[in-house]
């Protein structure tokens, strides 16, 4: 089989499908590489290193005509759908609920697709889950982005003109992202408070040095993992409460998100009044819709003297990591797929079934567990 590695079209998208380092690990599963030429630039990863690790350097063409299943992060523009054929395999974040109309021109042209936001969270598909990456570099870079935005030190500091005190930070969302800017924050010396509906996840966050914000409001955990979808009655509620501890924090960090659907607002208008001037809001769910009101997608803005983060893809400014965490589930993926250079298809199997949203020309999407 023969898999090839695009260069990605959309905007600010630095990230590649696939590093040299899995060129040589997809071998031994009868996978040779195809990659075209520049793919990997934006990420550090000149096409040289993959000439090394065994894989061809093509043209888009080439690629096009040579490839048996394409590898991407993107879902594909429409001129990229045009240039897929039948009987081809794609890989990508597709988004089948969010752009259903970009997964039935791909099953009408008779691709056999595969959406990497589709992977069942369960434990043996762990290695495959590119969302969970994903959130982890953004979660990450979201920390980073508050404190370059922040007028505060995050740590607390012993100097001959005083004692400075420590950022106050606020998580909220204890999910991969989540937890990964609790830790991110931690460890640049912030105080650091999270707060999740699923009461489940308290352990995980007091594990990493926060102190677990209980309220009233708690939410059930669906058999993926994610929070269930509050009542407009429990949302109301959980932005009352959330408000003291809002306007007390100097940087807050909104993860919240549900798959499919609009990000639920957690910080109304008045709640970005009520913040000292100078604090710092990172919405991770702007893509979405945001967390805040005042959120502007794509754009950094400073509202009533608080500055607000709502730039998107986050995973793409650190193409270098993001790529290989990115390859390597792939990789898995692949690995589930694929038996002697062949793709090996049981829909009995649930990482299959729920993974593959195209195939024999229909839009097949398994129902989202609840």
């Amino acid at each position: 089989m023969i898999v090839g590695v695009g260069r990605e079209t959309a905007q600010g998208e630095r990230r590649v499908a696939i590093v040299p380092e899995t060129v040589v690990r997809l071998e031994p599963l009868g996978i040779e590489v195809v990659v075209e030429a520049g793919a990997g630039a934006a990420a550090g990863l000149l096409d040289q290193a993959y000439a090394e690790a065994g894989a061809r350097v093509l043209a888009a063409a080439d690629l096009d005509r040579e490839a048996d299943l394409v590898v991407r992060i993107q879902k594909p523009t429409p001129a990229e759908v045009e240039r897929l054929r039948s009987g081809q395999g794609l890989i990508g974040f597709l988004q089948p609920l969010i752009d259903p109309d970009v997964t039935r021109a791909v099953a009408e042209r008779g691709v056999t697709a595969f959406s990497m936001d589709a992977i069942p969270r369960i434990s043996r598909s762990q290695s495959m889950d590119a969302l969970s990456s994903q959130a982890t570099v953004s979660g990450y870079k979201a920390v980073l982005l508050a404190a370059g935005h922040s007028t505060k030190f995050f740590p607390m500091l012993t100097t001959a003109a005083g004692t400075i005190p420590p950022a106050k930070v606020l998580i909220i969302g204890a999910g991969v992202a989540g937890l990964q800017a609790i830790a991110t924050a931690r460890r640049l010396g912030a105080v650091v408070s999270g707060f999740d509906t699923r009461p489940v996840v308290r352990e995980q966050v007091e594990s990493l040095g926060a102190r677990f914000i209980e309220l009233e409001v708690e939410g059930e955990e669906t058999a993926g993992g994610y929070a269930t979808q509050l009542s407009e009655e429990q949302e109301e509620r959980e932005r009352e409460l959330l408000g003291e501890y809002i306007a007390d924090s100097d940087i807050v960090v909104t993860t919240a998100a549900i798959p499919g659907k609009p990000a639920p607002l957690i910080v109304p208008e008045e709640g970005v009044r009520a913040m000292r001037p100078g604090s710092v809001i990172v919405d991770l769910a702007a893509e979405t819709g945001g967390n805040c009101a005042l959120t502007e997608r794509g754009e950094v803005v400073v509202r009533e003297g608080v500055t607000i983060v709502g730039l998107l893809n986050l995973p793409s400014t650190m193409p270098a990591h993001a790529s290989q965490m990115y390859s390597r589930n792939v990789m898995s993926l692949l690995g589930h797929l694929v038996t002697d250079g062949k793709l090996e298809l049981d829909f009995d199997d649930q990482i299959t079934n729920e993974t593959c949203v195209t195939h024999a020309g229909e839009v097949r999407l398994a129902p989202v567990a609840a």
